[in-house]
């Protein structure tokens, strides 16, 4: 009976342990092997099992880390970047800041270089300075503050045209009042000259 027990158990347990490794991953113990996946920054699983020693990530599409990803990985004692075209802007951060922080002997750091953009093409990102990885976001932050401003400018514009379009709306509107008042107040008054007149006539005429 014990026997069967265990039998019918050893589905749930292997189900459980392969849940734990990433899609499109293998895991051996404690070494991951996503490697050579087609693996790209949206693709790439934002967890690994906690007691991880080994994962390799090399030969895939990775253009930046997800911040935070490797930081739970307490026990993690190899990795490698390899063969990835990394975009070294301000996604690059925390790759390097990981890279900084591994020992001197560590070879994590060996052909991590940049794919773009082109003044950093095949530098290493380890060697790379806060200042250049900045500039590289610096026109995206121009571009984004320039379309700010354009469309801040055009709905200025559109206020202001709307504007001069509402007070020679309204000028009209009262010259046109003052008009029809005018028109208004003459017949009034040639209506009564009308009948002054025929009330003269009358009583002239009655004499």
């Amino acid at each position: 009976m014990k026997g069967l027990l265990l039998l019918c158990l050893l589905p749930l347990v292997g189900g459980q342990r392969s849940s734990s490794c990433p899609n499109r991953c293998l895991c051996h113990g404690s070494d991951v092997n996503c490697s050579s996946r087609s693996l790209t920054s949206s693709s790439l699983s934002t967890s690994f099992p906690p007691g991880t020693t080994s994962l390799r990530l090399h030969n895939n599409r990775l253009t930046s880390l997800p911040n935070g990803l490797l930081d739970d990985l307490t026990s993690l004692r190899s990795v490698s970047f390899h063969g990835n075209p990394w975009k070294c802007d301000c996604g690059i951060l925390y790759l390097r800041a990981y890279l900084l922080q591994q020992p001197v002997a560590s070879t994590s750091h060996l052909g991590v270089n940049c794919s773009s953009p082109p003044g950093l093409r095949g530098r290493l990102v380890v060697y790379l300075t806060e200042k250049e990885v900045l500039e590289s976001c610096h026109y995206w932050y121009c571009d984004l503050a320039l379309a700010s401003q354009v469309c801040l400018f055009v709905f200025v514009a559109v206020q202001a045209a709307l504007l001069v379009a509402l007070i020679v709306f309204l000028r009209r509107f009262q010259r046109i009042s003052n008009e029809a008042r005018k028109t208004t107040e003459e017949s009034f008054t040639a209506g009564e000259s009308l009948r002054e007149n025929e009330y003269t006539a009358i009583k002239g005429n009655s004499t």
